[in-house]
């Protein structure tokens, strides 16, 4: 497991203990790691924002604060094997780790008559997973420079096998003909334009914030495409 997902599972962990907490002790065994890396990685999640702190005393512990967990929801168990399907599918894609957090969330507050009912129908849900998914060293800093609106800078190959060095204002992801794509603002040709993911070698987050272009600037999905909505 390397660092990145550790945080991502000592986060969800943390909310999964709720009140009770979690000891150091504890968390290091079932992540594998050192006590003396657990407090390293909290303190990396305590400077990034997350609401946890420790206990002390004998029952002492890291404790998260209320408002970082859920309270019961009502979801299904078909509910949640549909978002689990649907995750599946979109395994190792931009923000499915995002996802996967956030199905584990819903899961905690789930009762356990239908948690074991999710795990039953979840089991009968196969999938396809031979896709070639862009890695987590391209998608973390896309993830983040989308959130954060930051300047990305980029090592591409293109369709003729010519490699180059980009800067770029990033403004969306798609997906179409099977193929990832972030639709950029390049700063070497001046003009918006699309990065498959799988054809990025390289990118490195920049503290400059990038220039944010109106979605209906940069065109229309094309027509088998459509963004996608959350609603409430």
């Amino acid at each position: 497991m390397n660092r990145t997902d550790r945080l991502y599972a000592l986060r969800e962990e943390l909310r999964r203990a709720g009140p009770t907490g979690r000891t150091a002790a504890r968390l290091a065994r079932d992540l594998e790691v050192s006590v003396r890396t657990i407090k390293r990685d909290i303190s990396t999640l305590q400077c990034g924002g997350f609401p946890v702190w420790a206990r002390p005393g004998p029952s002492g512990g890291y404790v998260v604060d209320a408002s970082a967990t859920l309270p019961p929801v009502n979801i299904t168990a078909a509910e949640a094997s549909a978002l689990a399907a649907a995750l599946a599918v979109c395994r190792h894609q931009p923000f499915a780790r995002h996802g996967a957090a956030a199905l584990t969330k819903l899961l905690a507050v789930m009762g356990e008559r239908a948690r074991a009912e999710t795990r039953r129908l979840s089991e009968r849900i196969w999938i396809d997973d031979t896709g070639r998914p862009a890695g987590a060293a391209v998608l973390g800093p896309i993830e983040q420079a989308l959130q954060e609106r930051r300047v990305l800078n980029l090592t591409y190959l293109d369709a003729d096998g010519q490699l180059t060095s980009r800067r770029v204002d990033p403004q969306l992801l798609a997906r179409a003909a099977g193929h990832w794509y972030l639709v950029a603002h390049c700063r070497l040709r001046e003009q918006v334009r699309s990065f498959r993911l799988d054809r990025i070698q390289n990118v490195a987050l920049t503290a400059e914030n990038a220039t944010d272009i109106p979605v209906a600037d940069l065109g229309q999905p094309p027509s088998f495409a459509h963004a996608v909505a959350t609603r409430a």
